[in-house]
C-alpha cells in the first residue's frame, strides 16, 4: 500500500455508487464539499466506467477541469470546454477485436446480454432486452445493429454484459479465469460485467494522471464503492471505500466511509481533504 501523506493533492471520485445513486443527482453536501476541494486548490477528476460523453456532463456541472478517466481507466480526456473544441484525448487502450469477439460470446452463454464501446459509442443487438435501462441509466442513446459479432471488426474500448444480480458478482471469479492475460475483467455495477484491455484498471490510470500532474501517489485520494474501484483504492495514499461497498472492495481500502445515502464522499473529502471532523 501507497505511503499516505498529506495534504491531498489529487482527487479521483466515482461517479455511479459514490456520487450519485441511479437518479443520477449529485447531492448538495457533496457539490459543497468538492467545490470546496477545488477552492484548495486540489485537483479533482471523476474516475469512472462510463463512457466519456457519460461522464463529461457531470464533470462540467461540478465544474471539474482536470482530464476525466473513463471506461475503467482505458480512457482519458480533457474536459470540454463551452463554446471551444471538445476535450482533447490523452489515452486510449483497446481490446483486440478477438477477444471481444470471445467475450460477447462467453457473455451470451452465462445469461448476459452484452454491448460494446467503440470510439465513444454505445452500440447494442437489435432486440437487446436491457437496453432502454442502460440507455437511461448512461444518459446516450445506443446504436442497434442486427449483430454484434458482425459488427465487431477491429479493437473495441469496452465490451458490457448486462445480468440480474447477483450474477455479474458470482460470475466474475470464472470470467476472470476465462480470460486471464488477454482481458481486464471486473464488475463496476451490480448489474454490469464487463471487459477491457488487459492491465488496465482506474489504479493505474489514476497513476498515470499523477505522474502526468507531478503529483505523488501518496498525495491522491480516491473514493469508490464496486470492485472496478478497488485498484484504485489500493494504489493511492488515499484510498476510500463507501460503506455500502463489497467487502472485498473495503478490505484494500485505507479508509471506509458512510453509504451513498450518507453522503460518505462528502464526509471523506471533508475529513482527509478539507480537515474538518467528520462522523
Amino acid at each position: 500500500m501507497t505511503r499516505a501523506a498529506f495534504p491531498v493533492r489529487l482527487l479521483a471520485l466515482d461517479l455511479d455508487g459514490t456520487l450519485m445513486g441511479p437518479d443520477r443527482v449529485i447531492r448538495p453536501r457533496v457539490r459543497r464539499a468538492i467545490a470546496a476541494a477545488q477552492d484548495a486548490n486540489v485537483v479533482v477528476t471523476i474516475a469512472t466506467g462510463r463512457m466519456y460523453r457519460s461522464a463529461s456532463p457531470f464533470a462540467q456541472a461540478l465544474g471539474l477541469t482536470a482530464p476525466i478517466i473513463c471506461y475503467q481507466g482505458a480512457y482519458v480526456r480533457e474536459v470540454p470546454v463551452p463554446g471551444h473544441t471538445p476535450g482533447r484525448p490523452l489515452l486510449h487502450r483497446t481490446l483486440p477485436e478477438v477477444v471481444a469477439r470471445e467475450a460477447l460470446r462467453w457473455a451470451r452463454e452465462h445469461g448476459f446480454d452484452p454491448h460494446v464501446n467503440v470510439d465513444d459509442r454505445l452500440v447494442m443487438e437489435a432486440g437487446a432486452t436491457s437496453a432502454e435501462d442502460y440507455e437511461q441509466l448512461s444518459g446516450i442513446g445506443a446504436e442497434f445493429v442486427p449483430s454484434l459479432q458482425a459488427f465487431v471488426r477491429g479493437p473495441v474500448t469496452k465490451v458490457v454484459a448486462v445480468g440480474p444480480p447477483p450474477l455479474p458478482e458470482e460470475r466474475l471469479p470464472e470470467a476472470r479465469a476465462a480470460f486471464e492475460g488477454r482481458a481486464q475483467v471486473t464488475v463496476s455495477h451490480p448489474e454490469y460485467l464487463e471487459w477491457n484491455a488487459p492491465g488496465v484498471t482506474k489504479g493505474r490510470a489514476v497513476r498515470w494522471l499523477a505522474r502526468r500532474l507531478g503529483i505523488p501517489l501518496g498525495q491522491v485520494m480516491a473514493i469508490g464503492d464496486q470492485y472496478n474501484d478497488a485498484e484504485m483504492l489500493a494504489e493511492v495514499g488515499h484510498g476510500v471505500a463507501m460503506g455500502d461497498a463489497p467487502a472485498a472492495v473495503r478490505a484494500v481500502a485505507r479508509h471506509v466511509t458512510a453509504p451513498l445515502d450518507a453522503d460518505g464522499a462528502a464526509l471523506a473529502i471533508e475529513a482527509l481533504v478539507l480537515g474538518r471532523e467528520a462522523a
